[in-house]
């Protein structure tokens, strides 16, 4: 099976908007449709509180006629066209969907965060992880959701082997960002992030790049849009993943990037696994 997921930073601009950067997200969309996967995975849709208006609905409609969809937004109290998810998958697969709350502070779990679909012999769950901050100031409740949710997914994972993917907001290891002496006091390249990320593989899962790539560098995944040369000089960061439970990493057949072109911030990612 062929999984992609891209945190693209408001699909409802992409979807509405005529602006440069909505044009350069709907190019990245033609690309996606392209690569003809199984499941697509969506984090920060920006959806409001109402959900899909029916432009989205028929947006959606022309880009990915062979797909279903499951999607949650933010709701009172989180703010407003905030976090985001949504899962495409093909048509004719079976699958139940569950869009979990795992206990969070403050409004985390109030902001669309989580969606997982169980398939026969599985799960897949991706997740857009909460951001630090500026200024670090969301870090405590952010290690605490980092626990939370390193247990849930330990908690499928002794039902089924669990494949999940997402924004999970951290460079894990020094070769993730081009600038690791810069960053350590960073949201998203802290220690305390990090180890959050390490515990949550030491609970029995797989990086699946590292397992396919091992340690190359200059491999990244995210592009800061404030600095109008990041890209064009790689100074990126590694922080959208696909992870799996240990037992199920030999079937993994690619984990990669999807070049995103032009368009800075988050590109897409792709895994192929012989599940």
């Amino acid at each position: 099976m062929k999984f992609i997921s891209w945190n693209i930073d408001s699909l409802n601009a992409a979807l509405t908007s005529d602006s440069a950067r909505a044009l350069l997200s709907r190019l990245v969309l033609d690309r996606l449709v392209k690569e003809d996967a199984d499941v697509i995975a969506i984090q920060e849709t920006k959806l409001p509180y109402s959900g899909l208006s029916k432009k989205h609905v028929e947006k959606l409609a022309e880009y990915f006629p062979e797909y279903d969809y499951v999607y949650r937004q933010s709701e009172e109290p989180a703010r407003k066209s905030y976090a985001g998810t949504m899962t495409l998958y093909k048509k004719g697969l079976e699958v139940e969907a569950s869009f979990p709350q795992i206990g969070a502070p403050c409004t985390m779990d109030f902001e669309g965060r989580i969606i997982t679909l169980e398939f026969d012999n599985f799960y897949f769950t991706h997740v857009y992880t909460p951001n630090a901050g500026d200024k670090l100031v969301r870090l405590p409740d952010r290690q605490v959701w980092d626990r939370l949710y390193a247990d849930y997914l330990k908690s499928l994972d002794q039902n089924k082997p669990v494949i999940a993917a997402g924004d999970f907001n951290v460079a894990h290891k020094e070769i993730d960002l081009a600038n690791p002496d810069n960053n350590h006091e960073s949201a998203g390249f802290t220690d305390e992030e990090r180890e959050g990320f390490t515990n949550l593989l030491d609970k029995g899962f797989t990086d699946t790049f590292r397992h396919i790539h091992g340690d190359v560098e200059g491999r990244y995944t995210w592009w800061a849009q404030r600095v109008k040369t990041s890209k064009i000089n790689n100074s990126g960061w590694r922080i959208d993943y696909f992870i799996v439970s240990d037992r199920i990493k030999d079937l993994i057949t690619n984990s990669d990037m999807i070049d995103s072109g032009e368009r800075q911030d988050h590109t897409p990612i792709v895994l192929e696994i012989n599940i």
